[in-house]
C-alpha cells in the first residue's frame, strides 16, 4: 500500500465517522475498529481476482467496498439508491479525488443501462437468489463475482442450486473467522427443459 492510498484510507475512515453522525453508515460499534471491519474486510477482496478489470459494486451504502477498491486503484462503478447515501458517495468521490476511477449511480440497479462489468460485488445489498437475479446482466461466462457473505455464505449458496449454475466455491474471510465469501465464474441460469406433453 502507497503513502497516499494509506492517507486517503485514513480520511475515508473520517468522512464516514463524521457522517455518521447524521445517517447510520455502519453499525456504531463498528466505527473504533473501522480498520479491520471495514477497510481490511473491503481491501481483501482484491486479492480473489486478478488485477485490472472494471469493478461493479451494488448497494454501496458507506462506500464499502467500492470506496476503498477505489482508493487501492480498482476501476468502480457505484450503485446507491438511498438519496442521502448516495450525496454521501458523491461527497467522498469528490473530496477524496477519486473521479477518474470511481464513478456513481445514484439509483436502484434495474434502472441502470446494461453494461459489462469484469468484476461484481455487493457487500450487503440482498440474498443470493436476488443478487444474481439484478445483476447478471452486467456479467459474462469471465465476470467474478466476489461477494462478502458473512455468516451465510454457504446457506445462500445452496439457496441458488439447481435455478442458477456456474463455479462457486466459498472462501474464508481473513478479517472474521466466522465470516465468508462467495467466489463464482461463468454465472448463468438453470436451462429448465421443458416435460414432453
Amino acid at each position: 500500500m502507497t503513502d497516499t492510498s494509506h492517507d486517503l484510507l485514513a480520511a475515508y475512515a473520517n468522512l464516514v465517522r463524521d457522517e455518521a453522525t447524521r445517517q447510520n453508515l455502519v453499525s456504531a460499534a463498528s466505527l473504533d475498529a473501522f480498520q479491520t471491519r471495514h477497510i481490511d474486510d473491503s481491501a481483501q477482496l482484491l486479492d480473489l481476482a486478478l488485477p485490472g478489470g472494471r469493478w461493479l459494486d451494488i448497494g454501496s451504502g458507506a462506500g464499502l467496498p467500492g470506496i476503498v477498491l477505489a482508493i487501492l486503484g480498482a476501476e468502480v462503478r457505484l450503485v446507491e439508491s438511498r438519496r442521502l447515501r448516495a450525496e454521501f458517495l458523491a461527497h467522498c468521490i469528490e473530496t477524496l479525488g477519486l473521479g477518474d476511477r470511481a464513478t456513481l449511480h445514484a439509483g436502484r440497479i434495474e434502472t441502470m443501462e446494461t453494461e459489462h462489468f469484469d468484476r461484481i460485488t455487493a457487500r450487503a445489498y440482498a440474498p443470493l437468489p436476488k443478487l444474481l437475479d439484478s445483476a447478471v446482466r452486467f456479467s459474462d461466462r469471465n465476470t467474478v463475482w466476489i461477494l462478502p457473505k458473512g455468516r451465510t455464505a454457504s446457506s445462500e449458496l445452496d439457496t441458488v442450486r439447481g435455478t442458477w449454475q456456474g463455479e462457486f466455491r466459498v472462501v474464508p474471510s481473513r478479517t472474521d473467522a466466522d465470516a465468508a465469501i462467495v467466489v463464482a465464474t461463468n454465472v448463468r441460469q438453470t436451462v429448465r427443459r421443458k416435460e414432453p406433453r
